[in-house]
């Protein structure tokens, strides 16, 4: 019964690590593990700026 409870809070973590990456664009998600077991993610989005400078023809600040 442990092993079935385990494996229900797995696929919870591996389904919110799945719906944190398809929402995100640019950035990065850091997963921390704790006794071989993920504790913790920590997602830094990035906003890209690429598309604005091609449209404008590149340059700088």
């Amino acid at each position: 019964m442990v092993q079935k409870s385990k494996n229900i809070v797995n696929d919870a973590i591996i389904k919110d690590i799945g719906k944190t990456v398809h929402g995100l664009h640019y950035g990065s998600i850091l997963i921390t593990v704790h006794n071989a077991r993920i504790v913790q993610i920590e997602v830094s989005q990035k906003s890209r700026f690429d598309d604005v400078w091609l449209l404008e023809g590149g340059g700088g600040i």
